[in-house]
């Protein structure tokens, strides 16, 4: 005969079992509780006509008016843009990308004219866009120190081993180090307005205000601190290999130079897609009379320094004012319409269905 078992529980509340000969066998059955069990209460929504008709009609009634608004709202935003590549032999830049060369001192300055058939109102963002370029690469992303744009001396002196082979030129380490940094767009852009009276004005361009501020005063600080000589704290150090000069010699303002420069600042935050667009400078109203940007006939001036046909890329100029929700994006206004025009076809569709065929099945259930 087998020795008689005895079952007890554990601290933990699994059950013990004794075995033959005393052994103690431990029980895999979970402890009878509600939990363990899932005996917990518990609330289903039963799905009736009552229920799911109402609700694909409201989320249609609430989503498409909120995406016409979002839609219109975008359409109304002004935007012009305009391609100056310069791979066309008819492109004014066509000279300037056909003989770019990294070792040439001279700057090559191309003019592109250009008509506003409608006045840009309020304050006006100019952007500079690239295409075919892949900010998004694994080892592009991890090519920085940011220790080191954070105003590390040691990180100055010593860069981090992510930004091979970028790190150190001529035995000097190389600041800003890594390939986000080297390949910094460098293009200038000016904008003329050719006055119908024969005069050209200059636009004042700000390029201030155009980076993230937790940016600009958390994550981007000169070594040295803020009232620093910054040429002699960047003594022993290398400009980046395609720089046309050192990052302390960015900006004649103190407080837009080095690593706190605005233009360096914005490249850095690398973008998600191939092609994409930065803040380059700002166009603000200054007469509450007149637009910021009348219509007319306008130049833009821009020294080409950024090449692009080794990656077969594009480069643009965009002008756009912004509303309430950004920039020109008419993406969410066409998703809020198309989810809410679904939703509501569905509960036609679904309303009629009920209406032909609820009354059947009532009328069944009755008979049985």
């Amino acid at each position: 005969m087998m020795a008689s078992s005895y079952s007890a529980k554990d601290e933990d509340g699994h059950i013990t079992v004794s075995g033959p000969g005393g052994a103690a066998l431990r029980n895999k059955k979970p402890e009878n509780t509600a939990f363990k069990q899932q005996r917990l209460p518990a609330w289903q929504p039963i799905l009736t006509a009552g229920t799911v008709l109402p609700a694909f009609f409201i989320i249609g009634l609430i989503f498409i008016p909120i995406g016409i608004g979002l839609y219109v709202t975008s359409n109304n935003i002004k935007e012009f843009e305009i391609d100056y590549t310069g791979d066309d032999v008819s492109s004014p830049c066509y000279n300037c990308a056909e003989n770019f060369s990294w070792n040439s001192t001279k700057f090559c300055t191309c003019t592109i004219p250009f008509q506003l058939d409608q006045p840009y109102e309020s304050n006006v963002f100019m952007y500079y866009g690239l295409s075919n370029f892949y900010q998004n690469h694994r080892r592009y992303v991890k090519s920085r120190d940011d220790s080191q744009l954070n105003g590390n001396m040691e990180s100055l002196k010593y860069p981090s081993k992510e930004c091979e082979p970028y790190a150190h030129s001529d035995n000097k380490p190389i600041a800003p180090c890594g390939a986000i940094a080297n390949s910094m767009f460098n293009d200038t852009l000016e904008l003329v307005y050719n006055d119908p009276n024969g005069t050209n004005v200059s636009i004042s361009l700000m390029s201030t205000g155009i980076a993230w501020w937790t940016d600009k005063h958390v994550k981007f600080r000169n070594p040295g601190g803020s009232n620093a000589n910054l040429s002699a704290v960047f003594q022993g150090t290398a400009k980046p290999v395609n720089w046309r000069r050192p990052v302390y010699e960015l900006d004649a303002d103190p407080e837009n130079n080095g690593f706190i420069n605005e233009d360096f600042i914005v490249w850095m935050r690398t973008a998600a897609l191939p092609t994409f667009r930065k803040l380059y400078r700002i166009i603000q109203k200054k007469n509450n009379m007149a637009p910021t940007l009348p219509r007319g006939n306008y130049t833009l001036k821009v020294v080409y320094n950024y090449p692009v046909r080794s990656f077969e890329g594009r480069k643009r100029m965009i002008l756009s004012t912004i509303s309430w929700m950004g920039g020109k994006n008419p993406f969410l206004g066409i998703a809020y319409i198309t989810v809410g025009s679904v939703c509501f076809f569905l509960g036609v569709v679904l309303l009629i269905i009920h209406h032909k065929y609820g009354n059947r099945n009532n009328s069944a259930d009755i008979s049985n």
